[in-house]
């Protein structure tokens, strides 16, 4: 697997659309996954038409991408996650990071996107750790990154990325990942039970855009400082 490249399950809906475009923008290598190989392909002709001939993006079914990758991003809506986890069950390997972008909006039932569904395990992000393999580790990220503004690379990115993870290890891993993205910060959310006040975030975020006549509504964190990481010892204990 080449370290410089990230797999993007979903990679055909708007978030997974947008990260897949930033990245590659980026110079990084991504593969673009989905049910639909042929229209993965095409997500993946057009990111090359707008970020450069020589991008190093290409598309496949969402197995095939999953196996290609250290890293791999999960972008299906809520109702989906488990089902394509369960499909993607073969080729996930240990030592491989799955990172969980969905959000339990209430919109998965035909309610309304500025709600959350209760789940059982705590998130989205902890139901993801109950159905992947042993030995791949789950994080939490780009929950509340505009989609909107992904898509348009003439605009910045004016938002904070929490990262939440169990292991500090795999929380660093995805810094890159995060810093590609032009003007992102980088925020260690700590443990992956954190994905619980992120995730809602997200419906609040989309609230304000509806309320506000928006589309990129973000977040940043004041008093920390860049590429913030949470100290050590008893502090990263109490989170």
């Amino acid at each position: 697997m080449d370290a410089n490249r990230i797999a993007v399950i979903g990679g055909t809906g708007d978030q997974g659309l947008g990260l897949a475009l930033r990245w590659a923008a980026a110079g990084r290598g991504v593969v673009i996954g989905s049910r639909d190989a042929a229209r993965a392909a095409k997500a993946a002709q057009e990111i090359c038409a707008r970020t450069g001939a020589s991008a190093a993006v290409s598309g496949c079914g969402n197995a095939e991408a999953a196996a290609a990758a250290p890293i791999v991003v999960l972008t299906v809506p809520f109702a989906a996650q488990i089902s394509t986890l369960h499909s993607l069950a073969a080729a996930l390997r240990p030592g491989q990071i799955l990172v969980d972008v969905t959000v339990p909006l209430e919109a998965a039932v035909g309610g309304a996107a500025t709600r959350m569904l209760g789940v059982w395990a705590g998130s989205a992000a902890e139901q993801a750790a109950a159905h992947v393999p042993a030995g791949v580790e789950v994080a939490a990220a780009f929950h509340n990154v505009s989609a909107y503004t992904l898509r348009h690379l003439e605009h910045a990115v004016d938002c904070d990325v929490l990262v939440c993870a169990d292991r500090a290890e795999t929380r660093a891993a995805l810094r890159p990942w995060v810093e590609a993205i032009r003007d992102c910060r980088y925020v260690d959310g700590g443990r992956l039970e954190n994905a619980r006040t992120v995730e809602a975030l997200t419906a609040l975020l989309v609230g304000l855009n509806v309320r506000h006549k928006v589309h990129a509504a973000g977040i940043r964190f004041t008093g920390l400082p860049a590429g913030s990481r949470e100290d050590a010892g008893s502090n990263r204990a109490k989170q």
